[in-house]
């Protein structure tokens, strides 16, 4: 017992060794640095491996061909629904039917004049005789408010369509009638001759020529 006691040191007596030797002394020896792995070593499992299942070229290939399909379809599907608006702005079978009329004018003797209607409108056909068609045709352009010459608003000479409402407010003129002897309009007192065309009174406009054709040497298709 003496001689360990002896060989400890004095209570409260300081080691003659640095602190930092002191430290060295009582900690582990640290382990070589190649056993402590490194930094990227403890990212190997959360890399994505590009060359995977994943990534393969059939795992693609399905991928596009998913894609383009579901493209496909979202494009099918628009066309459609522009189809289906479309439709609905089409003219229904009813109206089309109104929006043409054919006309016999086989019956309808010279120098005289029928009323029809189109699209619930009246329409003047007349049947001119040689001498209205001399006539309608020697008129100057200077003395006309709406110039037209009268083979501009027929296309046979002998037959003239327009339609039967006046230009000025809407009225219907009478036939065979007013000092040119083709229309009158008893509302505002406008005068027209037998091509249709203003001559006298508030009316700024000839008479409307409708859209027509002959289908026949008297069949006659307005609209």
């Amino acid at each position: 017992r003496l001689a360990r006691a002896a060989a400890r040191p004095a209570l409260g007596a300081r080691s003659s060794l640095p602190a930092a030797a002191r430290c060295q002394s009582t900690l582990p020896a640290a382990p070589p640095a190649e056993d402590l792995g490194s930094f990227d070593y403890g990212w190997t499992k959360d890399r994505i491996n590009k060359g995977g299942a994943s990534g393969s070229a059939e795992n693609r290939g399905f991928t596009y061909l998913l894609m383009g399909s579901n493209k496909f379809i979202y494009a099918s599907a628009v066309r459609v629904g522009a189809l289906k608006f479309i439709a609905t702005m089409s003219a229904t079978k009813d109206v089309l039917a109104l929006a043409s009329a054919e006309f016999d004018l086989s019956s309808v003797e010279e120098g005289s004049t029928i009323t029809v209607k189109w699209r619930g409108k009246p329409v003047f056909i007349r049947n001119r005789t040689a001498t209205e068609i001399a006539e309608a045709e020697s008129v100057s352009l200077d003395e006309l408010r709406d110039p037209q010459t009268d083979a501009e608003r027929v296309d046979q000479s002998n037959w003239l369509i327009v339609m039967g409402i006046c230009t000025h407010l809407g009225c219907v003129p009478i036939a065979g009638a007013g000092d040119y002897n083709g229309w009158f309009c008893p509302c505002h007192g406008s005068h027209y001759d037998v091509s249709g065309r203003i001559r006298k009174g508030p009316a700024p406009l000839n008479l409307e020529i409708p859209p027509y054709k002959f289908t026949g040497d008297t069949d006659l298709l307005v609209g």
